[in-house]
């Protein structure tokens, strides 16, 4: 039984060493690769429509059509939905280090490509960026639930949720570098390629030489994934996988004498044996009594956060407007734009995402996810209802710093809440031939909530009145009663919580219940199937 393999209760017991750190590394590079690549594409989106929809007879700069805007922004989240019940599901049949190579080689050679983006006209230039974009999602869907299951099977029970969610939290790390790329492109060009204004010179204010400016920015994406690659290969297949899955304990007893630096003494046969017998799968009823109330809650939980999360979006550009972050688009050229915004949003990073991020790494094995998570999706409720109920009052002039205070502590109890605990969680509570699989459910079902998030809300939002909407935009619901709406997400996820077991403290095996399914099916299997008793010794026997 699990219990049993002493290579396992030895990875459970380990001190913290030097290889956990750097499976912290090789995990977290990868998403920080993801972070950026998803991040970056909001830094440039603005100088595409200048380049490409510019209308000299518009008194305001060119900009991507809703359409062509919810198409570049959001194929990503099409590709990473894609891709996270795919790998997820490849990773329990072939195993975590064979799947890991593969979605990273996707991702360095989808950003490469999607900044050698080319056609004829507008329009076929955004389609190929689109084509690329999703694939590239496809890659980084990949490497949520194969980064959260191989860093869970190397840790010890006493530090996997700072490890893990330091894994989770170079995201943070991705942004910031995304914005200071885009920061150091946009300030070279803007240094030696000086233009006027959108209102002094239309056609000016944009210089060929942008184009060159975006790609580039998509394309760094690559660098760190190249990095990363080589270490990936050189990691050994995590030892859960090996012994209960794979059923070879003897490898996997090897691996890890070698990662711990330490002798470990080989299992029995007949140990490592217990594990051949017959087990549940995703579809059974089995695993629906013993698990599906916690995937029902892992996935709730991810789809109404990233509704919340990626819907904070829709007010940044008030924010970025109200503290004079972002002057008015006709004052500015294409690059001091691109300039602009990623500084902005660079600063968004470092004040409110990060400091969230790393105030789970260094509490969550202190408080635990249960409290971390009931708690984040507590005040962000309370602080988006502090938002909708007197909308009016902070959008009056004077009142905005206010809305800044209560927007930026709706983003850190994100970071220090549910936006971390939902990516530990599944990480650790279902078996481990399940566990990257209801993972990659998991986290799928929170891309299902980020699009909701990005481009529903994006509609909902409008105003009320048809002549206030952006343009392009039908009226919607507006902002006040969106913000009602999140806050009824923020409550569901709390209640659903409930259905999630805190997992501090325990091993993978006692939080999966695989000691008590293994015991209970071989049970039943030697009382109902007489095949699994041994035949009495007779001549010619095998």
């Amino acid at each position: 039984m699990a219990r049993e393999l002493k290579v396992l209760g030895a990875l459970d017991a380990a001190k913290t060493q030097w290889y956990h750190f750097t499976a912290i590394v090789i995990a977290g590079m990868g998403f920080f690769t993801d972070a950026y690549d998803l991040f970056s594409i909001s830094l440039v989106t603005k100088l595409l429509g200048r380049i490409y929809y510019f209308d000299p007879s518009s008194a305001t700069p060119g900009s991507l059509p809703p359409n062509v805007s919810a198409a570049v922004n959001g194929v990503a989240f099409c590709g990473t939905l894609t891709g996270q019940i795919f790998f997820g599901w490849l990773g329990d049949k072939m195993g975590r280090k064979k799947v890991y190579g593969m979605t990273l080689m996707i991702m360095v050679l989808c950003c490469v490509a999607s900044g050698l983006s080319f056609g004829s006209s507008a329009n076929g230039v955004m389609a190929t960026l689109c084509f690329f974009r999703f694939w590239l999602g496809f890659g980084i869907g990949g490497d949520y639930p194969l980064s959260a299951t191989i860093m869970s099977e190397y840790a010890n029970k006493r530090t996997r949720g700072a490890f893990i969610a330091a894994v989770f939290a170079m995201q943070g790390f991705g942004n910031l570098t995304g914005g200071i790329v885009a920061i150091i492109v946009s300030s070279a060009f803007k240094e030696q390629l000086d233009a006027p204004a959108y209102r002094d010179d239309r056609a000016g204010s944009t210089v060929p030489q942008a184009d060159y400016a975006w790609r580039i920015v998509l394309m760094f994406g690559a660098v760190p994934a190249l990095l990363t690659y080589y270490w990936r290969m050189k990691m050994p297949e995590t030892a859960r996988y090996t012994a209960l899955v794979a059923k070879n304990t003897k490898q996997a007893t090897s691996d890890m004498a070698r990662v711990l630096n330490m002798e470990l003494a080989a299992e029995e046969p007949e140990q490592a044996d217990h594990g051949r017998r017959k087990q549940f799968g995703l579809f059974s009823k089995e695993f629906a009594r013993h698990h599906g109330r916690h995937l029902l809650g892992t996935t709730v939980c991810w789809f109404v956060l990233d509704i919340a999360f990626y819907s904070q979006n829709l007010f940044q550009k008030d924010i970025y407007t109200a503290v004079e972050w972002l002057p008015r688009a006709d004052t500015m050229n294409a690059l001091q734009e691109m300039f602009k915004i990623s500084r902005a949003q660079t600063l968004v990073v470092l004040c409110g995402t990060i400091p969230g991020y790393w105030f789970t790494v260094f509490l969550i094995d202190v408080v635990g996810r249960f409290a971390i998570q009931l708690g984040g999706f507590f005040f962000m409720t309370a602080f988006m209802l502090g938002l909708a109920v007197p909308y009016h009052h902070w959008t009056t002039p004077g009142n905005h710093v206010g809305f800044v205070v209560m927007f930026s502590f709706t983003f850190f109890f994100a970071n220090f809440g549910p936006n971390s605990t939902t990516f530990i969680s599944p990480a650790e509570i279902f078996p481990a031939r399940l566990r990257s699989t209801c993972h990659g459910i998991s986290a799928a079902a929170g891309k299902a909530g980020a699009i909701v998030g990005s481009f529903g809300f994006l509609y909902a939002a409008q105003s009320t009145d048809p002549a206030r909407t952006d343009a392009g935009y039908p009226p919607g619901i507006g902002v006040r009663n969106s913000l009602f709406v999140l806050a009824g997400c923020n409550v569901v996820g709390f209640l659903f919580t409930f259905l999630v077991p805190e997992s501090k403290g325990k091993s993978l095996e006692e939080l999966s219940g695989e000691h008590e399914e293994e015991d209970e099916l071989g049970t039943s299997s030697a009382t109902t199937d007489p095949q699994m008793t041994p035949p009495p010794p007779a001549a010619g026997s095998e």
